[in-house]
């Protein structure tokens, strides 16, 4: 749950934006001027700022460069109903994360929120790296094996100079974490940070996302936008699994390394940009190259410094501290203590072949910490809740039969309508327990669930789990 401020002078624009975040599992606080945005950033901290252009007092962005220096990495995002061009550029040239015109659509604006949360997250939480007990409930890259120790010393190295460096290794190996270390020992840290996920937006946007476009390049290009690259000027931008971009796009980002500059959509002048450029796949572009779908000159310039993520199975000298880390952590945000673990349950946990990794290792850990209920967590939970199951899907020993002698039972009964009464009686069980683990908390709820927010209150409704049976933490 991110806490949201939202500086707008007019009511009903600031009320129905206050409404949008809400319903999606933010905490919003609002106001109406900047210098009033200013006071509530000294009293308490935010995880974003939407602020309108058109303000009382200062405008928009003169109160951008208040907030700014108040705390640098801050993200914030200012809409206009009557942009320019100059406008636009200057607040990119600020270090605005965005300007955008309104009206926007609620689909956009939610995508630029989060957009502008992972980035504030990725420039303002610090990864820590070799962790110790004494620390384990931080964010951080954990190991000790040798292995490790290599990746560390890899950073070291890479992440004051401008080098591009591309972060290879398999899923759930913790890329995100090596370029955010990264980013944070740079020379650049304070300065603008763009995540971009090539294969979560589609290709038809990813240019216009990551270059801009001129006024009249498309159908609807009413005026200018800059694009990541642009906005992230002085500072970094995080291309995540640039092995999947389309090869239109691979060409214009070799231009970009090779001569730091870029063309808007539309446009037909080059414009100079400084951005250090951190990349990561877990592609095999060796291979991608041979097979015609990765350009080498691209490979070539990318591969300035190579970092190399190993998968868990061959580290598993580390499974053990990285039990711990993750139970701490995940009792600390879910709000119940730490149980521990045994030996025994470590013994079988670092005998595990991981095919998902290190995200795969957190994802059991966590399951065993909630389904323990402050036991200490045993081999038999770890057998029965997360790697008793050949298809991965943590269901306890026992369960599929019992499910099955239900449905005999109530086929032969004759009832009506079987396969929903029988989904949405489970699906109450699952959503009454996941509120009462989390004493209600629907933010923390929701997140165990893997369901956004309106979802669960739609299954709370549909279930008739009223507010009241719970304690409400959000």
């Amino acid at each position: 749950m991110a806490r949201i401020l939202v500086v707008d002078p007019d009511d009903r624009s600031q009320k129905k934006l206050e409404r949008l975040l809400f319903d999606h599992g933010h905490r919003v606080f609002t106001t109406d001027s900047g210098e009033s945005a200013a006071e509530m950033m000294a009293e308490r901290r935010f995880d974003l700022v939407i602020m309108a252009q058109n303000l009382p007092g200062k405008k928009g962005l003169s109160a951008f460069d208040d907030l700014h220096r108040m705390d640098p990495k801050l993200p914030v995002i200012i809409t206009s109903r009557h942009g320019t061009t100059d406008e636009a550029i200057e607040a990119a040239k600020l270090g605005v994360f965005d300007y955008v015109l309104t009206p926007i659509p609620q689909k956009e604006i939610l995508n630029l929120t989060r957009q502008a949360l992972e980035a504030g997250e990725f420039s303002r939480t610090q990864v820590s790296m070799d962790q110790g007990p004494a620390s384990l409930n931080q964010v951080a890259l954990v190991g000790r094996s040798k292995p490790m120790q290599e990746i560390y010393k890899s950073i070291g190295r890479a992440a004051p100079t401008d080098a591009t460096v591309l972060v290879r290794g398999e899923s759930g190996t913790g890329k995100e974490l090596v370029a955010r270390a990264l980013y944070q020992h740079s020379t650049r840290e304070g300065r603008p940070f763009m995540v971009v996920n090539c294969v979560a937006i589609p290709e038809t946007l990813l240019e216009s996302e990551l270059f801009g476009y001129e006024k009249g390049a498309f159908t609807g290009a009413t005026t200018r936008r800059l694009g990541k690259m642009e906005h992230a000027s002085g500072g970094t931008v995080f291309l995540d699994e640039i092995g999947d971009m389309p090869s239109g796009i691979q060409a214009k980002i070799l231009r970009l390394l090779q001569d730091r500059t870029i063309e808007r959509l539309g446009g037909q002048n080059p414009i100079p940009v400084d951005v250090r450029i951190i990349a990561a796949t877990n592609r095999d572009l060796e291979t991608a190259m041979k097979e015609g779908r990765f350009r080498e000159d691209l490979y070539y310039r990318l591969n300035v410094v190579s970092i190399n993520l190993p998968p868990l199975r061959k580290r598993p000298d580390d499974i053990p501290i990285l039990s711990e880390y993750f139970l701490a952590r995940f009792s600390a945000s879910l709000g119940v203590r730490n149980p521990g673990i045994t030996k025994d349950a470590v013994a079988l946990l670092c005998g595990h072949s991981w095919p998902g990794n290190v995200r795969e290792l957190a994802n059991v850990l966590e399951k065993c910490l909630i389904f323990s209920q402050g036991r200490t967590i045993g081999e038999e939970d770890v057998k029965g809740l997360a790697l008793g199951d050949p298809a991965g899907k943590g269901v306890p020993v026992g369960c599929d039969e019992a499910v099955r002698n239900w449905a005999r039972w109530s086929m032969a009964a004759g009832e009506g309508n079987l396969l929903t009464q029988m989904t949405d009686h489970v699906g109450k069980l699952i959503v009454a327990e996941a509120l009462k683990i989390t004493g209600g908390n629907r933010t923390k709820a929701s997140k165990l669930l893997g369901v956004s927010r309106p979802t669960l209150l739609a299954k709370m409704s549909k279930y008739g789990l009223r507010d009241e049976t719970y304690v409400i933490m959000d």
